[in-house]
């Protein structure tokens, strides 16, 4: 049997596909490819070390990719098992930077694009003397100027800032403070302008017993007297009116 450093990967795969389905050893040669090319799939992730993603992360998708390159191989090509494992997990790891690293989801055009610039904006520039227009930026990318200035945005959502992170000003303050928060009297505006359509629903009698008892402070007896009722008529109005509005107020 070869061993894992030293075998070669396309024998193991031929042995392996030779095999019944349901053979115990497919499964064990299967891991030994794996192992066999995990340090190719470590370099080749390395590649994209320092772009805002953790090697770490970059190793494992690089081995998530390397796994599909083995399941995906088809031995009877007579191809070396590296020209279709190379392509296969530089694209996965291609595939995590476009779908999963960025902050907020930007259409692949935009990414692309975007990645773009800051080659033809080198270049122009040195031709030139100077740093390019946007016009001739979007001119030699053969793309319009709203397009670039579209791309060029969703760079700076590739990673967002943390709340956390301070100010780059002396006093140090951090960036969620400036952050703006609803005011509340906008919700305490609703309740009152609901409360008041509310109160001019209810019977002009019960309106009135309301106002003397919340406004005017008075107590249910001083209120029967006004009112012409006895104190526990007005209070069976009180309890029903507020209920009304109590109910209403949840709607």
């Amino acid at each position: 049997m070869l061993s894992p450093a030293t075998g070669d990967s396309e024998q193991l795969l031929r042995r392996r596909a030779a095999l019944n389905v349901e053979d115990p050893d497919r499964a064990r040669l299967r891991t030994q490819v794996i192992e066999a090319n995990l340090p190719m799939a470590g370099r080749l992730a390395r590649r994209y070390a320092g772009r805002g993603e953790s090697y770490d992360d970059l190793a494992q998708v690089g081995a998530l990719g390397l796994i599909k390159a083995v399941d995906g191989f088809d031995s009877s090509r007579g191809v070396p098992f590296a020209s279709y494992a190379v392509p296969t997990i530089l694209g996965g790891i291609r595939r995590h930077f476009r779908d999963t690293a960025w902050a907020i989801r930007v259409p692949r055009a935009a990414q692309e694009l975007g990645a773009r610039v800051p080659e033809a904006r080198g270049r122009l520039a040195q031709r030139r003397g100077r740093q390019p227009t946007d016009r001739e930026l979007a001119d030699d990318l053969e793309v319009t100027v709203a397009q670039l200035v579209a791309a060029v945005a969703a760079l700076d959502v590739y990673r967002l800032e943390s709340l956390n992170e301070p100010l780059p000003r002396a006093d140090g303050g951090e960036r969620h403070v400036r952050i703006g928060a609803a005011d509340p009297g906008f919700a305490a505006m609703d309740d009152h302008l609901t409360l008041r359509l509310l109160l001019a629903a209810l019977p002009a009698r019960e309106r009135q017993i309301l106002i003397f008892r919340f406004y005017g402070d008075l107590t249910q007896a001083q209120i029967a007297t006004r009112v012409g009722l006895s104190q526990m008529h007005v209070s069976r109005l009180l309890r029903r009116s507020l209920a009304q509005l109590r109910a209403g107020m949840l709607r």
